[in-house]
């Protein structure tokens, strides 16, 4: 059969693999694609500490392939990958069934590292899926539910410490989180939350070493002073192991103890184990295994082979891991791959780093804006979950749940408060509710542009459509 006639196979279901179907989807590709990712649902990384806390749902951070890939030119298979042939053009599952491809998307995203630390993997909870949070936020409320019925002192003060291994942007984020989620929920078990302790273990001796955040170290480390329950930092000390009740650590070569009923994993990642088992040489790969690829993304051994994410290195300055990395290496994936089916070539891809997010509590981040300009506090909040709102999976999901947030944000956030302070408020609110026209517009006005027939299917009965006909000039439509 010719390799033209076989589908174009994507591996894995994160921001690179998810957009790179999706662009696909919206650009008419002629070929099928085949999404396949071992889970059910696509996790939305960079908000899943709002799913942890509450502010934000399942549906919205959450959501199903099948309810985001609503294009009948992608297929989604729910399956573990178990081998790739990139020779023979073949890719085997767990369950058996095997595929063979016409074009290749490696889009795995990279695994945990536990950096070789006895016990890290049995005893401390990671944070990187749906389910990761679910299980942490269920542990974390029966440690408060045990601590406000327990006398014991000593025992009291170990449900009530939280241990989080590592000070990049994810604990940071993490630690920040808790230090303001943790004393509401033990405060409604009538628990006093001065108790309650958030550490943060870290090897090296600053947060946020040698990350793209790392303009923003100052403003983390007030953040985290500042929180509900300030956030401990234990700086240049080495985890030697982690058991189910303590971490055990070494500083200044003295071997110390740290009890904690919750131990967080946030202490790094390492290179796909299928990315290592690819026949690649050597010089085609980086220290950390993982794949080096040509401008424009493709393999340079393999070009019907494209790969974007956290299992590349771009050149000699690799690109962060972030949402924003990864979903604009997605949308170039796909212009390639159209290109070529269109018989043209592939384009040199240029990422552009438009600034970092940084949550920094409920209600609050850092933003900085093309590292020139910080926004902190609730502006920078607003700003944080603007920006990913509108990296959102398709359309229809993107324009939901802006409105869920939105709603959420202007009336039940605000309501409470605006009788007290009317005036400080009147200019906050003019500025959200101007932001939440634009957010929702914009959504509606790129939903339509790339599903029309979707867009028109379900806001039909409200005459929307007619009415976007109507207002719009001719050149736009």
């Amino acid at each position: 059969m010719n390799q033209s006639t076989h589908p174009t196979v994507i591996l894995g279901g994160g921001f690179t693999g998810l957009f790179t179907a999706l662009h696909l989807c919206h650009q008419r590709y002629p070929q099928p694609v085949i999404l396949i990712d071992q889970k059910e649902r696509f996790i939305f990384k960079p908000l899943l500490y709002e799913f942890l806390s509450g502010e934000m749902n399942t549906n919205q951070v959450w959501p199903r392939y099948e309810e985001v890939l609503d294009c009948s030119g992608v297929a989604f298979v729910q399956d573990t990958v178990k081998y790739v042939d990139l020779q023979q053009r073949q890719i085997e599952l767990a369950s058996g069934l095997c595929y063979a491809f016409s074009n290749l998307v490696l889009a795995l995203g990279s695994a945990i590292s536990y950096a070789g630390v006895e016990g890290a993997k049995e005893n401390s909870i990671p944070f990187r899926t749906g389910e990761d949070a679910m299980a942490l936020g269920q542990h974390l409320r029966q440690c408060l539910q045990c601590a406000s019925q327990t006398k014991d002192p000593q025992q009291r003060r170990l449900l009530l410490t939280v241990a989080v291994i590592g000070a990049g942007p994810a604990g940071v984020e993490m630690a920040a989180t808790l230090a303001d989620l943790l004393p509401r929920w033990y405060d409604k078990l009538g628990g006093n939350s001065q108790e309650i302790r958030v550490v943060i273990l870290n090897r090296s001796k600053e947060i946020l070493k040698g990350d793209v955040n790392s303009q923003l170290r100052a403003t983390a480390q007030k953040a985290l002073r500042q929180r509900t329950v300030p956030v401990e930092l234990m700086l240049e000390v080495s985890v030697s192991a982690i058991r189910p009740d303590r971490v055990e650590y070494k500083r200044h070569d003295q071997l110390e103890i740290l009890p904690a009923a919750t131990i967080i994993w946030t202490g790094g990642n390492t290179t796909h184990p299928i990315i290592k088992d690819l026949p690649i040489p050597k010089k085609y790969r980086d220290r950390a295994e993982r794949i080096q690829v040509t401008p424009t993304l493709q393999l340079p051994e393999f070009p019907e082979v494209f790969a974007g994410g956290d299992c590349v290195a771009e050149g000699d300055n690799p690109l962060p891991p972030t949402a924003q990395v990864a979903y604009q290496q997605g949308a170039a994936i796909a212009r390639n791959l159209k290109a070529i089916a269109d018989g043209g070539a592939p384009q040199p891809v240029e990422v552009r780093l438009r600034g970092t997010l940084l949550k920094l509590g409920l209600g609050e981040s850092a933003a900085n804006l093309g590292n020139r300009l910080e926004i902190t506090g609730r502006l920078g909040h607003l700003i944080r979950q603007g920006t990913y709102l509108q990296l959102l999976p398709a359309p229809v999901h993107k324009f939901k749940v802006t409105t869920e947030w939105l709603t959420d944000e202007l009336f039940n956030r605000y309501s409470n408060s605006a009788t007290q302070q009317q005036s400080a408020r009147v200019l906050r609110w003019t500025g959200s509710a101007v932001a939440a026209v634009v957010l929702a517009s914009s959504s509606l006005l790129l939903w339509r542009a790339t599903q029309p027939a979707q867009f028109n299917r379900v806001w039909q009965p409200t005459g929307l459509p007619t009415l976007i006909e109507r207002l719009l000039p001719a050149s736009k439509r």
